[in-house]
């Protein structure tokens, strides 16, 4: 807010004081182009900062995402394993369990390309 504050008193100032509305104090910019001037260069650098600071942000947060794909891959792939081996022990210590399409679904690994796939015809599907 020291930013805004500022902002709020330097422009301030300018405009009183260039209305004649300060005593002792010349008119300098009587049509407010100077000012005018200064505010436009600057919001040309404020927003060129923020485009800058975007792009760093979305970067970072880019590769946090990617981060978090490896992530998630690495436990699908060790939780396929899991099950995997919770099925062979309980089939070689003969307990009866249900076994079904699911669980051979879940002893599959999984391919992220074909995720990957799937969303973008999902995605596609809902666009048109």
């Amino acid at each position: 807010m020291a930013f805004v504050y500022l902002h709020l008193a330097v422009f301030g100032f300018w405009i009183v004081a260039n209305l004649g509305l300060v005593p002792g104090v010349p008119e300098w910019d009587e049509s407010f182009v100077v000012l005018a001037m200064i505010a436009s260069v600057e919001a040309i650098f404020l927003s060129t900062f923020v485009l800058i600071s975007q792009n760093r942000m979305a970067a970072a947060a880019d590769k946090r995402a990617d981060l978090d794909l490896q992530i998630n891959l690495l436990s699908e792939h060790e939780l396929t394993k899991v099950v995997a081996m919770v099925s062979a022990i309980s089939e070689h210590l003969g307990l009866h369990h249900v076994t079904g399409e699911e669980v051979e679904e879940l002893k599959r690994n999984v391919a992220p390309e074909a995720v990957l796939d799937a969303i973008e015809t999902s995605i596609e599907k809902q666009a048109s």
